[in-house]
């Protein structure tokens, strides 16, 4: 965060917390509470929603957790705050745990409608278990006391202004930690990020618990705010409001999930006010009209993009003068007000504002492509002892195959790889290469066969496991993790570096900023010796094509490997890109990094390896050193139809 955010920053959090010295209604002081609490919740909704890409409908569930748990410990324990708090968090994290291993086996629809059930199970259990929960009676609560000193409106509107702070600042680190990242990366490429070591599925946990434990938090505040809980108000609209807030004020941000609270609480209640809806549909035209101007200004959007958005707001202001009662259509314009920001607003509020006022204009071209420094080698020296064994055996596949139904896209291929060579794996599209490069990695487990890497066994071991062991990979399809800049995408692969844990990481404990410090500067020394060290706060969607790749070189560099595995890096690149990078990879090899490299560009192939594998309808069919293979009549049968001359 820079100076001038920091200040904003800091003005409107002291302007919210003298909300209640500006007037002396304890309605308003009420309504702008529930909105902190609610913001509290979206805080963690969105790591779930915004930054590791799943749809979550069961909130509304772990909310009610957090409340009743409030509730239960105050009615039948007469527990004090200091107790009821943590409670609250821990006994939702826990119910979110629940919820999360086995929800998070699915994907798509199919967890949204694991989540759903989940809240619906919720909402029915506390219904039902009436010698805890009082059942459709509810709980009754008074406001808590601390220190023996019983809070009023503004005592508690004050405690929930703490709580919120407290809990931006914990969920601003956590997001901009290695946690963070990894939460990020699951979003950007699933598998890239197994084969980074940063294991999908348990980091999707970790994510889920983390946002139930908020939750928890929120709706242990929420029963202390309302004074009052009953089953009924944690019910599926509840959870849609969540969802919906998320993504009106925009995801990824926590001045998002403030102004998403906002709208599902204020706005409905404007809406009873016809007055008041055509201030507030006249001052949204003249703010959608300005916005749409300055857009098209900076060439930001086009007049075919903002001419619904323009059009559609001044057409809402005739309709709220022509209106002249707004009761029937209450609903119906929240509902359309929604679609809009749903359809035209896809980053919310909060992105849309941030693309047209503050995003910084793409870099020029000259900059774009780099500059050609290698940097400093002596990030490249591996803390690995075993990288320098040169000669001896490091990956051993013995009779491997794999099987999609009847197709054998591997047949019995045995591949010996030698420590510190750079072994060409090559043959015609289809012939088994990239699959092969999947088995390696444990992407695909084989039908059959045997591999082992160091000495150690791969097959039946996770992508995650495989990578932490020592091989690394690249894609054949670009993997990397396009909203996270070059730096980020880096620091990913350097998950493992890692040994601080949330509560260093909230702290900010000395452990966590050495550690993330290391991370930084273990980074650029990667980006600099890809030639990437000037484009290191560029988002990597930004980067041209030939950049891009090499930003997968030191994403998998970054792992510190004994075995780098390259799937047609050169694919797609021009002449001085392939330059560049057949330097790279022979500078990786000679600091004692092995490398597998799959490449159609025979001339690079010819020109770097070490030893060559040829694979043909997934048999190998010759082997050995470049030259003897460019020879081999079976090889240029293989590559051409016909017979050598």
């Amino acid at each position: 965060m820079n100076r001038k955010s920091l200040i904003a920053a800091v003005l409107g959090l002291a302007l919210l917390a003298a909300a209640p010295l500006f007037t002396s209604n304890p309605y308003y002081i009420h309504m702008v509470g529930t909105i902190m609490i609610y913001a509290i919740l979206l805080f963690g909704l969105d790591i779930v929603v915004g930054y590791t890409g799943q749809v979550s409908l069961g909130h509304a569930g772990l909310f009610g957790v957090g409340s009743y748990t409030a509730g239960v410990f105050f009615l039948k324990l007469g527990a004090p705050l200091w107790l009821v708090i943590p409670a609250s968090i821990g006994v939702t994290a826990g119910f979110g745990a629940l919820l999360a291993l086995p929800a998070l086996r699915v994907t798509g629809p199919y967890l949204a409608m694991v989540t759903l059930a989940f809240g619906t199970i919720i909402q029915i259990l506390i219904n039902e278990m009436t010698f805890l929960t009082e059942g459709p009676m509810g709980i009754k609560l008074t406001k808590p006391s601390i220190a023996g000193y019983q809070l009023n409106e503004n005592g508690f509107y004050w405690l929930v202004f703490v709580l919120m702070v407290v809990s931006l600042v914990v969920v601003d680190r956590i997001l901009k930690s290695q946690l963070g990242r990894a939460f990020e990366a699951l979003r950007g490429s699933p598998v890239a990020s197994d084969c980074m070591g940063v294991s999908v599925y348990r980091y999707k946990v970790y994510a889920f618990v983390i946002s139930a434990g908020f939750a928890g938090l929120a709706g242990c505040l929420y029963a202390y705010s309302e004074q009052y809980i009953s089953p009924n108000t944690y019910n599926f609209e509840l959870t849609v409001l969540f969802l919906l807030a998320v993504i009106m004020g925009g995801r990824k941000s926590r001045v998002g999930a403030l102004l998403g609270a906002a709208i599902i609480v204020i706005l409905p209640k404007l809406l009873d006010d016809l007055e008041l809806f055509r201030i507030v549909a006249s001052a949204l035209a003249v703010l959608i009209t300005v916005g749409a101007i300055v857009g098209l200004i900076k060439k930001v959007t086009s007049p075919k993009a903002v001419a619904i958005p323009v059009l559609g707001s001044i057409a809402l202001v005739v309709f709220s003068f022509w209106l002249q009662s707004i009761t029937d259509w209450r609903l119906s314009i929240f509902g359309l007000m929604i679609l809009f920001v749903v359809y035209y607003l896809q980053d919310g509020i909060v992105g849309f504002v941030h693309a047209l006022f503050f995003r910084k204009p793409k870099a020029a071209a000259g900059v774009l492509e780099g500059t050609g420094n290698a940097g400093p080698d002596a990030v490249m020296v591996a803390a690995n002892g075993e990288h320098s064994a040169v000669g001896s055996d490091l990956l051993v596949a013995q009779g491997v195959l794999m099987q999609f139904g009847g197709l054998k896209a591997i047949n019995n291929v045995d591949l010996r790889v030698k420590r510190g060579t750079i072994h060409g794996l090559i043959g015609p599209n289809g012939s088994g290469k990239s699959t092969m490069m999947n088995v390696l990695t444990g992407i695909y487990v084989p039908t059959a066969g045997s591999i082992e890497f160091a000495g150690r066994a791969v097959v039946g071991r996770t992508s995650a496991d495989i990578a932490l062991s020592g091989i690394a990979r690249t894609f054949q399809n670009v993997q990397l993790f396009g909203e996270m800049t070059a730096l980020q995408n880096v620091q990913v692969g350097l998950h493992h570096t890692f040994r601080s844990n949330i509560a260093d990481v909230a702290l900010h404990t000395g452990r966590y900023r050495r550690e993330e410090k290391a991370a930084h500067a273990r980074g650029m020394g990667l980006l600099h010796f890809v030639g990437l060290g000037a484009l290191a706060t560029e988002e990597a969607r930004n980067l041209p094509y030939g950049k891009q790749r090499l930003l997968e070189i030191a994403r998998a560099l970054a792992l510190d490997p004994q075995l780098l595995l390259l799937d047609e890096p050169a694919a797609g690149l021009t002449a001085p890109d392939i330059k560049e990078l057949v330097a790279i990879v022979r500078k990786i090899r000679d600091h004692g990094i092995t490398v597998i490299l799959i490449e159609h560009h025979m001339d690079v192939v010819m020109g770097m390896c070490d030893a060559v594998s040829v694979l043909d309808f997934g048999q190998k069919i010759a082997e050995g050193k470049p030259a003897d293979v460019q020879a081999d009549e079976k090889v240029i049968t293989a590559y051409l139809g016909g017979t050598a001359a």
